[in-house]
């Protein structure tokens, strides 16, 4: 296997690790945005509850700790492919912050329909 077949691999499952974890996210602080107006709506008291709460705030607390490890990892192995001059895998949405003007991509991009970030060196 190549190098580059095996770098789409990485980039894939990377993908869909960042997407896990923000979907995990988002829909815990929606459960945690729902839990105060369910107590109020069945007319419990702020004491019911509350522990409930506490866990899905602990929740939404790691999964941010989890995005930020996985963004570290992100940043890691794209070093890494740079170092072994491997050319850009872009997998996923393609505007980074630090593209002028964004690229708009929204979409995922695999080797059937190659995609680069720009702001990224190319392979000699």
């Amino acid at each position: 296997m190549s190098r580059h077949t095996i770098s789409e691999q990485v980039a894939a499952r990377l993908h869909a690790a960042e997407a896990a974890i923000d979907a995990a996210l988002v829909e815990t602080a929606q459960l945690a945005a729902l839990l105060p107006a369910a107590r109020t709506e069945a007319y419990l008291s702020a004491v019911s509850g509350q522990k409930a709460f506490d866990g899905a705030a602990a929740s939404i607390g790691a999964l941010a700790e989890a995005r930020s490890h996985i963004v570290d990892t992100h940043n890691a192995l794209a070093a890494l492919a740079r170092k072994m001059g491997l050319g850009t895998v872009a997998v996923g949405i393609l505007d980074k912050p630090e593209d002028e003007p964004p690229h708009g991509g929204g979409g995922v991009r695999t080797a059937l329909a190659p995609e680069v970030n720009k702001s990224l060196p190319t392979a000699p």
